[in-house]
């Protein structure tokens, strides 16, 4: 049995033309406002030119300001994305690897109509040296198009764990192609181990002490293996729920913090009623994996479950988002009422 239990009410409000969003608490609204971007490094490429030419920058680490800064100077020969007139449109985007929603993205300004652009720009990350260390700088160079179809021309990894810090001059390195990795969409946070169970109204029989008036989703959060350790202390992670499209206190449930562990066991049962059947269609139960820490909290990685259709009660909702494997573990907790449904699911980014 899990060793914590919690039952709370979850009342959908199907009279309004939109659905109705409580305040999300601090971690969560950071890491919504950078998700859309962070996906993947190469997100937003339409482009099929080949990585050519080379980029001039330098790194320094301000120990004073605890700030670690990038000074893009200038890069050579980039490729031509617009042959007709001959032109690129380059810029140039870093992330620090392998979170990148924690640290989220910088970039330089646009330089129009030039494979030789100088920008003499620094891009500056506030976080801890021993942090740092951990960390892989990934630098791009992009061709940015006014509709947003902008094009990859070339990158650079840098293990900041075995640079030379001494070496605060600007170098030139040459730019090269997408790494397997990342053009396969490789971005492992780990992997969560949970059962969930639906529960009718009135399916227990009348006899049954516990047969709910409404119907209950059981959530049931066994444990998660392969965590990202973002510090050398390890993590502390917990699990925050919600069912959405209610983000309310009420909807909000968490696990206790796991401390130390990059495979934590929580065995813990959320228990959420005031559902009706036909809800199961429109609502989402989104899981996520946080990293604590005394001033804030750091996104891991999360799964949503639903039927990914991108509409809750008629209204377009980015959250209905969920893959393949989390609407077929959904759709399997719909055709099995009072069944324990047991599954194993990666956690992406949301």
């Amino acid at each position: 049995e899990s060793d914590t239990a919690s039952e709370i009410s979850f009342q959908f409000n199907k009279h309004k033309k939109t659905p109705s969003v409580g305040s999300h608490s601090s971690d969560m609204a950071s890491v919504s406002s950078v998700s859309g971007s962070v996906l993947s490094v190469y997100s937003g490429d339409f482009g099929s030119v080949d990585a050519q030419g080379t980029v001039e920058f330098a790194l320094d680490y301000d120990e004073k300001n605890r700030e670690f800064q990038v000074h893009v100077s200038q890069c050579k020969d980039l490729a031509v994305v617009d042959e007709k007139k001959g032109r690129s449109d380059p810029y140039v985007k870093t992330y620090l690897l392998p979170d990148k929603a924690r640290m989220g993205k910088r970039k330089t300004s646009v330089k129009k109509r030039t494979v030789n652009p100088i920008y003499n720009e620094v891009l500056r990350y506030k976080i801890e040296k021993m942090v740092l260390l951990i960390q892989k700088l990934n630098l791009s160079v992009w061709h940015n198009d006014p509709l947003g179809r902008n094009s990859f021309l070339g990158e650079i990894e840098v293990d900041l764990a075995s640079w030379d810090w001494s070496n605060r001059k600007l170098n030139w390195y040459p730019l090269k192609p997408r790494s397997l990795s990342a053009v396969n969409g490789v971005d492992h946070r780990g992997v969560m181990n949970l059962s969930i169970k639906y529960v009718p109204p009135g399916s227990l029989g009348k006899m049954c002490p516990k047969n709910p008036p409404s119907g209950e989703v059981h959530i049931w959060v066994k444990d998660v293996k392969d965590l990202l350790q973002l510090r050398p202390s390890g993590v502390d992670s917990f699990v925050k729920c919600y069912v959405l499209p209610d983000t309310s206190k009420k909807s909000y449930q968490k696990t206790r913090i796991i401390k130390r562990d990059t495979n934590p066991v929580f065995n813990h049962t959320i228990v959420y009623d005031g559902f009706h059947t036909e809800d199961l269609k429109d609502a989402c139960v989104e899981l996520t994996v946080w990293d604590h820490e005394k001033l804030t909290n750091h996104f891991l990685g999360g799964i949503r479950l639903g039927l990914g259709t991108g509409l809750s009660y008629g209204i377009s909702v980015d959250w209905m988002d969920s893959t393949q494997e989390e609407v077929a573990f959904w759709q399997e907790m719909m055709s099995a009422a009072n069944e324990w449904i047991e599954g194993l699911l990666p956690l992406r980014s949301l």
